[in-house]
């Protein structure tokens, strides 16, 4: 039988990016230095969004392990056959593909750039312990750095060529919700609603940048009791005047999630449910105010926090205020450092991009109740912020239908 190797090169096609090649060159010089400071010798990344930040490359699984090592003189993707040679034309640097011919060949693959007994740096909050065993089986290393919080830091600062592109998210996720409000009328399906949404902004996706791979945009529409969570997913319920509704659009560009999140009514909205909409615009709009630099995440949720307590409303918050935005989505990646929560002291700075989204859940059984949420995102700049969403919030345009 001919000799089949454990890994091999497929190089073939013309190489496309989300960013210009200086642009992850810049990113791989700040991980040196970390590595550097840390005495890496190499990274080993396992998840999707360090893999597409420091490479382009966004990964599809599909049960098979997938890398990329970093060394102060290579970037290597590492993928599996199945994908032929779509990871190299999508990523920069160098890249290996492995066969599943023997069991383990990903892990030879990633020795023969690392080599044996080095220093070693990982994602602790990805690695599995099944690959954190297989790790040290292969690498052997001298030492293990878990990298992972130093690789949010960095992510945590978008450079121009990110702001632009998350701005054409924003962009993107208001065409969305205008596509969206059209669609809304009683007897409309939650699921249709959020059909229209997502090709929307799939179109819209695609007239932006002709030369992406397209796919994740998505739409979550909830509506009467739907609302009470942020994330719950679409049904087949039928909207009926009076509802309250949640409009979520999240278009995916690269990698780059954006978000647009709005309360509606369908037709009418009664008092009750009136004063707490206003009271959490009121929120969303104080919230905007106070995202300015050198302000702490810590500070700003505790203001927000005694805003609803004056008007006795903070019981029904449900989550913190905001977070940050790049290379995420909701099944990979979260910048954690960047919340509006309590436990988070991160001082914003120039070139932070964060949203600002306040939400009250009322039980049912309660006047107003449902699920109220307004969200914006905002790039912090010298001297104050940048409000980048353009769609309106309120009552003055969102009783529709």
């Amino acid at each position: 039988m001919t000799q089949r190797p454990a890994y091999y090169r497929l190089h073939q096609g013309a190489r496309i990016l989300p960013f210009a090649a200086e642009e992850y060159d810049a990113r791989l010089q700040g991980l040196r230095a970390i590595m550097e400071a840390q005495g890496i010798e190499a990274c080993v990344f396992t998840s999707m969004h360090n893999i597409a930040y420091y490479s382009g490359f966004l990964y599809c699984a599909f049960g098979r392990p997938y890398g990329l090592v970093v060394t102060a003189t290579d970037s290597v993707t590492i993928s599996a056959g199945i994908d032929a040679g779509q990871p190299w034309r999508r990523c920069h640097g160098d890249n290996i593909t492995y066969t599943d011919w023997a069991r383990d060949n990903y892990w030879r693959a990633i020795l023969s750039v690392t080599g044996e007994g080095k220093t070693i740096g990982f994602e602790g909050d990805h690695l599995t312990l099944l690959q954190s065993g297989k790790l040290d089986a292969f690498l052997k290393p001298a030492r293990r750095v878990d990298i992972a919080e130093a690789t949010m830091r960095q992510r945590m600062h978008k450079s121009p060529a990110e702001i632009a592109l998350i701005r054409a998210g924003a962009n993107t996720a208001d065409v969305g919700g205008y596509a969206i409000r059209e669609a809304i009328e009683v007897g409309a399906r939650e699921i249709d609603i959020a059909m229209a949404g997502r090709n929307a902004m799939e179109r819209e996706i695609a007239r932006r940048f002709p030369e992406a791979e397209y796919r994740d945009t998505w739409v979550w529409f909830q509506s009467g009791i739907n609302t009470d969570g942020a994330h719950n997913p679409v049904t087949a319920r039928r909207l009926e005047t009076g509802d309250i509704l949640s409009l979520n659009t999240f278009p995916m560009i690269s990698g780059y999630y954006t978000a647009l999140e709005r309360t509606l009514f369908v037709r009418e909205v009664d008092d009750a449910s009136l004063k707490i909409w206003e009271a959490n615009v009121a929120a969303h709009e104080y919230g905007i105010s106070l995202l300015q630099p050198g302000a702490s995440c810590a500070e700003i949720t505790a203001k927000i926090n005694a805003f609803f307590e004056d008007r006795d409303l903070l019981q029904y918050r449900s989550f913190g205020y905001g977070h940050s935005f790049g290379v995420l989505s909701h099944f990979y990646g979260r910048e954690a450092g960047l919340e509006l929560r309590e436990d988070i002291d991160t001082v914003l700075e120039p070139g932070m991009v964060i949203s600002m989204e306040p939400m009250l859940t009322i039980p049912e059984g309660q006047p107003g109740a449902g699920g109220y949420r307004e969200h914006d995102i905002l790039v912090i700049h010298e001297q104050g912020n940048e409000n980048i969403t353009a769609y309106p919030y309120g009552p003055g345009f969102n009783v529709v239908g």
